[in-house]
């Protein structure tokens, strides 16, 4: 008989395609039930086991139990083997009288009770526990090391072994034979005692050998990073040199040729930590290569950052490690070079990771006590500001500078706000242009270009739009709404900062850089803000607590903010005039000749630009006093103020009255009176120019001809065009004598050759030449001198 076929049938792959979602989903749970249920049975089985080891070890043998259950079987077995019946009277009387008195056949030998137990109810615990026999231990039990089970058809047979035990006295005696063998080594090796010169010659070999093996490690990097991560963690790891012979200088070029290792095998992105997603992805070998190099590069720099932000904490606090390697002394110079390695850093490697705890460290020391880190440090941010040009780093330092100002309580060092001036930050970049103003262009949708373009024409859309957008992509410029963004935040903060000094600290030190900044930044403040700052700068001035340059800055703030967004207010400035004309005399060519350069731009913001608000008698009175001044100030200083002079006699052409000897219209000149529009300054004349014609400046002398003449722009007396082209700031500092030396420089006097002296010939007048001769020949006599009668003949006559 043929064996049944299975009617069965396997599923086509059609089939399997048509099942449904929720029938493969419970195939999968209930695989998924079976593989735990089996899981489940395997870990109660291991429980199991592990349970039964336990017991079999734990377990201790009753014998005395099995016997009592023998003996009452053979007894039940002898009573049915011997009835009573077939026993006497007297016999079984007997038996009984013995059971009676024999208690210790009945009695349970396993138990510790006393026989009559029953009768000594009334004994204490005590005494019970007392009359208890004493196990005596006379050897010292052994530790069991359990291994193993065998199980068989009777069951789990465990396996025991003893562990080998080491007598104490052996150990000791071994220990104490070392101890001896080592003493031995010492006494027989003692360490030599070197001169100071064999120190040296130790000192500079293993410093050779530092420098080489330093080197070394350095070249093996920088030719293969990616595979020399090891490398580079033992570089690092020789930051912590132990040697004291060598220890510091070991440290200082480790931490230098570290800085120069991370600045050159960076990359110029910024490294992400991977998610548990991407750790889980299979990728390819150079990628999961690349990972681990990334991975190992920012560990690196990380622990070398600690170390080199650990450098600097324990000098500042004066702090020594347990080792007493290096002293506090050479704790400055360590501090020193971590401190330049991480400007360095700060400057070089803005993009990368850990920027901000750089900026965080650095910062504070800024307002350090020691002049060179202090300079460092603001060297440095200013770098970082100078090479900024998006903002989002230069935005990061502001914060932090913030910060720090209000933590200190605003009592920090003038340079740390002086940092703001060098920030990248222009009025076009602040203020909205139309191009930004206007929506920007967008693409048409599908539907748009089937409704209202041709086939051909669509065609030629896709292809122009495809066009720009990879115009755009190649042009990679910063966007202008993101750079805008950052830089309205950054004056925020900056402007937050100024503000809350000069409400709250106004007799500070810091006041000369905030008005500085404010003068700076004006045009970008609020106008919101306007008239309630300008009513602080004129208080500032009145309360005369502020030095010369302090309130300089005052008036070149005000006219800063009336000459850009201000020109709409309805402000009358005539107290800032008043205050400059007022102080125009304390410059001098001492420690104030400095100052110059902010009169230079207060006379260009408050007349120049302002030209249509001023009057000619101002213009006419300014003009008189800077050519005043101009007589006793340094060189560069008059050049400074005659070019002024000329621009305001070029912007207000009728001032070329001060040229006349003639007085115009009524009163006299008072040159003491401080108001400018009082003064009658159409009454006098330029004599200053006459003298600063014959200085000993070249440049002056120019200047004082170009003025007498009307300052002409053609002609024999108009300016050189390098002369005439920049304006008296620029001029100023052009001809600066800070290096004590002439500019321009004096013409070297060719020295002249001394003529040979010849009798005769030399002389070309006869009567001369006789009368000298004559003089020769006569001998010479020799008379006493008496100007006594000399004297007297000429009162005489």
């Amino acid at each position: 008989m043929k064996p049944r076929k299975n009617k069965k049938r396997v599923p086509s792959f059609r089939k399997l395609l048509k099942t449904s979602k929720v029938k493969l989903d419970n195939k999968l749970k209930n695989k998924q039930f079976k593989q735990q249920s089996i899981a489940k049975k395997y870990r109660k089985e291991q429980r199991k086991l592990r349970q039964a080891v336990k017991d079999v070890t734990s377990r201790t043998s009753v014998p005395l139990e099995e016997n009592k259950k023998k003996h009452a079987a053979e007894r039940e077995e002898e009573e049915e083997a011997l009835p009573l019946d077939m026993m006497d009277e007297d016999d079984l009387k007997l038996m009984e009288d013995l059971a009676q008195k024999a208690s210790f056949v009945t009695r349970d030998l396993s138990s510790s009770e006393p026989v009559h137990a029953k009768k000594r109810k009334q004994e204490s615990v005590i005494d019970r526990y007392e009359k208890m026999p004493r196990r005596t231990q006379t050897e010292p039990e052994k530790e069991l090391i359990h291994l193993l089970p065998i199980k068989d058809k009777s069951g789990i047979i465990p396996q025991t072994m003893e562990k080998p035990v080491i007598s104490v006295a052996q150990n000791e005696g071994e220990e104490d034979t070392e101890e001896m063998e080592v003493v031995e080594e010492s006494h027989e090796e003692p360490q030599p005692v070197l001169t100071t010169d064999e120190l040296l010659i130790q000192r500079r070999r293993k410093l050779q050998e530092k420098k080489i093996h330093i080197a070394a490690l350095a070249s093996a990097i920088l030719s293969d990073p990616e595979n020399s991560i090891k490398k580079l963690k033992e570089l690092r790891a020789m930051l912590m040199e132990q040697d004291p012979n060598v220890a510091v200088i070991v440290r200082k070029l480790v931490m230098v040729s570290l800085m120069e290792i991370f600045k050159d095998i960076t990359p110029s992105y910024k490294i992400r930590p991977l998610t548990e997603a991407e750790k889980h992805t299979k990728v390819r070998k150079e990628t999961q290569k690349l990972r681990e190099f990334e991975e190992g590069l920012v560990s690196q720099y990380k622990f070398y950052l600690e170390n080199l932000e650990q450098t600097v904490k324990d000098w500042k606090q004066r702090k020594l490690k347990k080792s007493n390697v290096i002293s506090l002394k050479a704790y400055k110079g360590l501090a020193e070079i971590a401190v330049k390695c991480l400007c360095e850093l700060l400057v070089v490697l803005p993009h990368f990771n850990f920027h901000n705890n750089i900026i965080v460290l650095i910062v504070p020391l800024m307002n350090d006590t020691s002049k060179l880190i202090s300079e460092m440090c603001c060297e440095a941010v200013k770098k970082l500001f100078k090479q900024d040009k998006l903002g989002s780093v230069s935005l990061g330092v502001v914060k932090v500078i913030s910060g720090l100002v209000k933590s200190r309580n605003y009592d920090v060092r003038p340079e740390v706000l002086k940092i703001f001036l060098h920030l990248r930050i222009k009025e076009v970049e602040v203020k909205k242009d139309t191009e930004d103003i206007t929506a920007k262009k967008k693409f048409m949708s599908s539907k748009e270009k089937r409704k209202n373009l041709s086939r051909m024409q669509r065609k030629w859309k896709k292809a122009e739009e495809k066009l720009e957008r990879e115009l755009l992509e190649a042009e990679a410029s910063e966007s202008k709404e993101k750079k805008l963004k950052l830089h309205t935040e950054t004056l925020n903060i900056v402007f937050l900062t100024y503000f809350r000094i000069l409400k709250k600290v106004q007799k500070s030190p810091l006041l000369p850089a905030v008005l500085e900044g404010l003068a700076k930044f004006a045009h970008l403040i609020n106008v919101e803000f306007f008239d309630d700052l300008l009513v602080v700068l004129h208080s500032l001035i009145a309360s005369e607590d502020l030095s010369y340059r302090e309130s300089l800055h005052c008036v070149l703030t005000a006219f800063h903010i009336l000459s850009g967004q201000g020109d709409v207010l309805n402000i009358d400035p005539s107290k800032f005039y008043s205050h400059l004309y007022r102080t125009l005399f304390r410059l001098h060519a001492g420690a104030t000749n400095d100052d110059m350069v902010i009169v230079l731009q207060c006379l260009d913001v408050m007349l120049t630009k302002r030209r249509k608000q001023v009057s000619q008698q101002r213009a006419l009175a300014f003009i008189k006093r800077l050519s005043t001044l101009a007589l006793h100030v340094l060189p560069n200083s008059s050049v400074g103020i005659l070019a002024t002079n000329r621009i305001l006699m070029q912007t207000f052409p009728k001032t070329d009255l001060l040229l006349d000897n003639e007085a115009q219209g009524s009163g006299l000149y008072l040159p003491e009176l401080d108001e400018p529009e009082c003064c009658n300054a159409q009454n006098t004349a330029l004599w200053e120019l006459h003298a600063l014609r014959r200085h000993y400046h070249p440049i002056v002398q120019k200047f004082a001809d170009h003025l007498i003449a009307g300052a002409p722009a053609e002609g024999s007396e108009a300016l050189r065009p390098d002369l005439s082209r920049r304006s008296g700031t620029e001029l100023f500092e052009t001809y600066n004598m800070k290096g004590m030396t002439f500019n321009p420089p004096v013409a070297s006097v060719i020295p002249r050759k001394k003529d040979k002296f010849l009798q005769g010939d030399s002389f070309l007048n006869e009567d001369l030449k006789e009368l000298i001769q004559t003089h020769l020949n006569e001998a010479a006599v020799h008379r006493s001198l008496d100007f006594a009668n000399h004297l007297k003949e000429s009162c005489l006559s």
